[in-house]
């Protein structure tokens, strides 16, 4: 019996691991004359936005910048590790904060043709590969 405890133990703690995170990706673009104040306003993110990103489950988030032939564009990229994405995005959208925010963001952004058809300003992506 006791050369199955150590099996028995791997297996107990491997069904108590936590799910995989769900990646997310987006791309947008970046208005010229409002680069330097969303690049100032990331420097310096309120404390009350970050505290609800985390609140709705979001990990390892994040926002790049590329220019591509004379354009600028951002990329963000997270972590979903809750269970019900739209639940959790809805919570978000509806705090006061996180909107007063977005007022200062969504002006420097220049939605891609396909998200603004949609009236979003984000475009989704599709993962091509993945190293865990």
């Amino acid at each position: 019996m006791k050369t199955h405890i150590p099996l028995l133990l791997a297996l107990v703690l491997a069904g108590c691991a936590a799910p995989a995170p769900k990646r997310y990706a987006w791309v947008t673009g970046l208005k010229p004359d409002k680069a330097e104040y969303y690049r100032q306003l990331h420097a310096r993110p309120w404390p009350a936005v970050n505290r609800k990103i985390k609140e709705c489950h979001i990990r390892n988030f994040s926002i790049h910048e590329r220019e591509i032939e004379g354009k600028r564009y951002l990329f963000a990229y997270l972590e979903y590790t809750g269970k019900d994405f739209d639940a959790d995005m809805k919570k978000m959208a509806a705090d006061p904060e996180t909107q007063r925010w977005w007022k200062e963001t969504d002006p420097c952004q220049q939605p891609l043709p396909d998200a603004a058809a949609k009236g979003k300003i984000w475009s989704d992506t599709a993962e091509v590969y993945f190293l865990p």
